[in-house]
């Protein structure tokens, strides 16, 4: 009977520490470790891959777009190069004939801005891009900053909360229409330029 009591008295305990169910639906309220510090949560303005999502070919993120990064110098042999005329050598724009529609900024000598127009399928992982919609965006970014378009009357910025720490962010901007027309990640001040390098 002793056997019997002590036998039962553990089943109850494994259960009482064992999950309900392994069919019961995640919470939506999950904190994501940041990868650089697991103890640090990421902003909830800053693109991150879904479980199981990982960044394809054609998938801008705030590190960069394939082999051009954020902050690097432009990798040599990869098809990014200096096209077109030029205003200035302390700040050139590359393109790269892989990605139609793309092009970046370089100042003092790495990349701090990659822009996606109109002509490209390039999106961030959350299939935001050209094209998309003001209420798409919102949704996958609450809280950005919206600001007026310098040439555009009606169109506006929506730009991350963190653009002005320095470090890598996104920033859309929006016909009149409040359609996407060019993403862009990077880095202040170049990622607020609104005339190429200026």
């Amino acid at each position: 009977m002793k056997k019997f009591l002590a036998a039962t008295a553990l089943t109850l305990v494994l259960a009482a520490c064992s999950p309900a169910s392994t069919d019961a639906p995640a919470t939506q309220n999950v904190v994501v470790a940041n990868e650089t510090d697991p103890l640090t949560p990421v902003d909830p303005g800053t693109p991150t891959p879904a479980p199981g999502e990982t960044a394809g070919a054609n998938t801008l993120t705030l590190e960069g777009l394939g082999a051009l990064k954020i902050g690097q110098p432009v990798p040599e042999d990869s098809g990014w190069a200096v096209r077109g005329a030029q205003t200035s050598d302390a700040c050139t724009t590359v393109s790269s004939p892989d990605y139609p529609g793309v092009y970046a900024i370089v100042t003092d000598g790495a990349v701090h801005r990659i822009s996606v127009g109109q002509r490209s399928d390039v999106k961030l992982i959350e299939g935001i891009g050209p094209g998309s919609t003001e209420a798409e965006v919102k949704a996958a970014f609450p809280g950005f900053r919206e600001t007026p378009h310098k040439y555009v009357e009606g169109g506006k910025y929506l730009t991350a909360p963190n653009a002005d720490s320095g470090d890598p962010a996104v920033r859309f901007e929006l016909d009149a229409d409040g359609k996407v027309t060019v993403m862009h990640v990077g880095t202040m001040p170049v990622l607020g330029y609104v005339e190429g390098c200026a």
